[in-house]
């Protein structure tokens, strides 16, 4: 990971203040990569589990580093290194203080499954009414998240955070260095089971955004049962498809298939058939307007959105429509995914190619059955599936369902070229690492 200052006198000013020591020569940019390093950058030297950033140093300092933050000092070079206990927390400190120049709003975002679609939709509406800061890529970790806060401008007047978490403690560290105003979780869901271990303690974990805000706001998606009953000492703002709440909300099918919303009786055609993508404009409008943007702007922002790629993108292919979902996959998001289809307007048939689901534990036998019978519930015309895990979705299928399963790429891009036609319609999803990308490359691109 690696970022470029904006003002490096002032990143000095408050580096010496946390740290007690003087930077030597100017930092124009901070990584944590030595691969990424450039000339004048501070180097974080991080201590992982199969790999020490120290043992790197030599080549920090050959690439023309200004400085590296280290734990253990190399007597044998001569750049500057600025010794600290723990580099990762010390460069965490040196983020909050750089935050706290700014008495902006800053939204915390965390939740099982949508951090990063609800940021890049809260983005999209809030820009038309601010300048807007925001976590880039999977900069949302204990790692990334300093770096992002590092990139905070004068011109900025609101910045939105993503935050994300694999292992018990993390979103409260987090929230300590983003101090966030303002806290949305998406939903609470079994995700990360391996390093969490239940749903209650993925709750647990989640509120700790919520125990943050004592003096902020919390948004409560009132629809989610595990984020409405979470602990909110500060001031709670509610929204959902439920009429008890501040902002009750309602989702309307037109004849087209797209899904117009209302909310707190406004109308607001989003021209999307993506269920997904409806609920989370529930919950960007609420922020927006609490915020002060005003409803013609987010009704104009929401219809004017484009997901980015991997994200429930609709692609046409002679004819055949391709529902592109692959940038990652968990249990409640791949059947939210198959209502999407389900929900797609038009005749044709209705498949589903569908890779492993991971880091889900003891469960992840018993979730991926949950998405066959899924699939079987609605009826749909085939289902592929790849990988060692969703054999389990395969076995679930009933015998309605044209349904295969494949351990490889190259044969699912074979059988899927075969049993496609003019008119069909194509999800694909699976976690990052399966790269259900390639399917849709090797079949309708190569």
């Amino acid at each position: 990971m690696r970022i470029e200052l904006n003002q490096p006198e002032r990143f000095s000013a408050i580096f010496e203040s946390i740290t007690g020591q003087k930077l030597y020569r100017p930092v124009l940019g901070i990584t944590t990569d030595s691969r990424d390093v450039k000339e004048n950058d501070l180097y974080i030297a991080l201590k992982g589990d199969r790999v020490d950033g120290h043992s790197f140093l030599e080549s920090i300092e050959s690439s023309g580093a200004s400085a590296a933050l280290v734990s253990q000092i190399n007597e044998k070079l001569n750049f500057q290194q600025i010794l600290c206990e723990s580099p990762l927390e010390k460069i965490g400190e040196i983020a909050n203080a750089w935050r706290n120049l700014f008495n902006i709003p800053v939204i915390g975002i965390t939740g099982s499954n949508g951090k990063t679609s609800t940021k890049d939709l809260l983005v999209h509406v809030l820009k038309s009414h601010f300048n807007v800061h925001a976590t880039q890529g999977n900069f949302n970790t204990r790692i990334g998240l300093p770096l992002t806060l590092l990139q905070l401008d004068d011109e900025n007047t609101v910045s939105i955070i993503e935050m994300g978490a694999s292992i018990p403690g993390e979103i409260e560290t987090l929230c300590k260095i983003a101090e966030p105003s303002h806290g949305i979780i998406t939903n609470i869901a079994p995700a990360h089971l391996e390093g969490f271990g239940s749903i209650e303690t993925i709750a647990h974990e989640k509120g700790a955004l919520f125990r943050a805000l004592k003096n902020g706001i919390s948004f409560v998606n009132m629809t989610d049962s595990k984020v409405a009953n979470l602990d909110c000492p500060g001031e709670k703002i509610t929204f959902g498809l439920t009429p008890d709440c501040d902002f009750p909300a309602d989702i309307h099918p037109e004849d087209d298939g797209s899904l117009t919303l209302i909310l707190d009786t406004h109308d607001i055609p989003t021209r999307s058939q993506n269920l997904s993508f409806v609920k989370n404009s529930i919950a960007i409008s609420t922020i927006a307007v609490t915020l002060g943007v005003d409803w013609k702007n987010i009704i104009e922002q929401i219809q004017s959105f484009t997901p980015p790629s991997g994200r429930c993108n609709v692609k046409q292919f002679d004819n055949i429509t391709v529902i592109d979902d692959t940038y990652n996959a968990n249990l409640i998001s791949s059947l939210a995914a198959l209502d999407y289809l389900k929900a797609f307007a038009g005749n044709g048939r209705r498949f589903f190619v569908f890779g492993d689901m991971f880091e889900l534990g003891p469960t992840s036998h018993e979730q991926h059955r949950q998405v066959g019978i899924k699939c079987s519930e609605l009826g749909l015309d085939g289902v592929f599936t790849l990988g060692e895990n969703t054999i389990h979705t395969d076995s679930a299928l009933n015998g309605n369902v044209l349904h295969k399963h494949f351990e490889t790429h190259a044969e699912l891009i074979k059988s899927l070229k075969n049993n496609v036609n003019s008119g069909d319609k194509i999800l694909f999803k699976g976690s990052r690492g399966m790269a259900m990308e390639k399917i849709i490359q090797g079949v309708f691109v190569d």
